[in-house]
């Protein structure tokens, strides 16, 4: 507990970040179903894919810059406008009369969706102990699973009962009670920076780059990798990082620090965060397409199918929180929760035509359990390892990293399943496809296993107070 607040205001205010945190997640698995009604009444068809391309790109692309807004002025304004922003563009979603307007009111939402990403998990920093941090990344990771969870059977009713606009609508309730408890009980940590301070060259750079890389990753799914469209921007893209790489080890205050990247206590986990991600959505993004494809098992609503996984997610992220701060040797805890991961992505390969759902029911609870270790716990040897002023950009990173690693697994997997799918498709050459989609989503994120072994361990219970300490820390 912070110096000079009470239990009362520790336990409002986080619960305020924690209802922020599902304001944005639930977000993601509540809008896609909805979808098929929402292109029916609107009759927008070829934006489909945008509605959330869209949110995707934007929240991306703001989360390292909101991060390191964080830590230079406070990350209680942040959360505030984000949430603000969030639920103001939600309901401008929910009054959408177009596909275009739809799209355009999402790629908004997600500005501020970046920016609650960025701010949740760093805010713990601001509210609690090194000593009791580590459980509470346990209990936001739940959260972040547990929407999941919920999400798609709260959008098939909101989409069968009052509309689908509500789905939209109902992040307005949400949205001002998280407002209210931020408000009145989160402290302001006060800062000396001020606006010329900020990275003005370095965020515009960075936005040039991500943002042509995301759209061209995005429309592989219907162009050639080596189309002129994806190709364009990929160039564009690589110009433009590289420019904003070279002006970020000039300035002053960059939004990413890439000196950081020498430290064993922020590489590795953000390798972990990319190579895993790729595996998290290869089992989240095809799934559901195993079952129904290649098992026959027909769902409503694809994303119940997903149910184990994510409850396997709030289970073992709960107690990797509680227990993790507790065990020496914890680098072999997350080695072995990815290696556990792995395992369960190459029993996907083994699913053919006739297996049984209730096998492929055994390997997504497998994957769950992994991935909920692996999101607490580098959480946690960063937010230990980094000094304090470096807390947002570090936790914002990993939330980059994971996204992007999904953004570029997905493409890739998508790309396997288009090319290599026999024509005409059949349940036996979906299972063979799907075979060699998950062998390649396996191999890679196996890298994030032999990432894992050389983490260097940093005690969890205290404070870096500068970066030297942390490197000197994780020699």
């Amino acid at each position: 507990m912070t110096q000079g607040s009470s239990r009362r205001q520790v336990v409002l205010a986080t619960l305020g970040v924690a209802v922020g945190l599902l304001l944005a997640a639930l977000d993601q698995t509540v809008v896609g179903v909805a979808m098929p009604r929402i292109v029916q009444e609107l009759h927008g068809l070829s934006y489909y894919a945008w509605v959330t391309t869209a949110y995707l790109i934007t929240s991306t692309a703001l989360v390292p810059v909101a991060g390191k807004l964080g830590d230079m002025f406070g990350r209680k304004p942040f959360l505030l406008v984000g949430m603000v922003g969030f639920v103001g563009a939600s309901a401008l979603c929910g009054l959408s009369q177009s596909m275009v307007e739809l799209v355009l009111f999402r790629a908004l939402q997600g500005v501020f969706g970046g920016v609650l990403f960025a701010s949740t998990f760093a805010v713990l920093a601001d509210v609690f102990p090194p000593t009791e941090r580590a459980r509470m990344s346990g209990v936001f990771g739940a959260v972040f699973g547990l929407s999941s969870v919920v999400g798609p059977s709260l959008g098939g009713y909101l989409t069968d009962g009052p509309g689908w606009r509500w789905v939209f609508y109902v992040n307005v309730p949400l949205g001002i009670l998280a407002v209210l408890l931020v408000a009145a009980q989160l402290p302001f940590v006060k800062s000396s920076a001020r606006l010329r301070d900020i990275d003005w060259i370095g965020t515009g750079l960075l936005f040039a780059g991500l943002t042509p890389l995301l759209i061209a990753l995005s429309m592989t799914r219907d162009h050639a990798w080596v189309s002129a469209q994806v190709l364009g921007l990929l160039v564009v893209a690589a110009v433009s990082l590289f420019a904003f790489y070279f002006v970020e080890r000039r300035a002053e205050h960059p939004v990413v620090p890439f000196h950081l990247f020498r430290l064993n206590v922020f590489a590795v986990p953000a390798a972990i965060s990319f190579f895993s991600g790729v595996g998290m959505f290869g089992a989240v993004i095809f799934v559901p397409l195993l079952y129904q494809g290649v098992l026959g098992v027909s769902a409503t609503n694809s994303g119940q199918l997903l149910t184990p996984m994510m409850l396997a997610v709030v289970v073992t992220s709960t107690a990797t929180g509680a227990l993790v701060s507790r065990i020496s040797g914890y680098k072999w805890l997350g080695a072995g929760a990815l290696a556990v991961m792995v395992a369960g992505l190459a029993l996907l390969t083994r699913v053919v035509v006739g297996s049984s759902p209730i096998e492929v029911t055994r390997d997504i609870i497998v994957i769950g359990a992994g991935l909920g270790v692996t999101f607490p716990l580098t959480f946690i040897v960063i937010q230990a390892g980094l000094p304090h002023r470096l807390i947002g950009v570090g936790t914002s990173q990993l939330t980059f990293w994971r996204s992007l690693g999904g953004t570029i697994g997905t493409a890739i997997l998508g790309s396997i399943l288009v090319n290599r799918l026999p024509v005409p498709p059949s349940r036996i050459g979906l299972a063979g496809t799907l075979h060699d989609l998950f062998v390649v989503a396996a191999v890679v994120a196996g890298v994030a296993v032999i990432a894992s072994v050389f983490l260097r361990e940093v005690p969890l219970t205290q404070q870096a107070e500068s970066v030297p300490e942390a490197i000197e820390a994780a020699a």
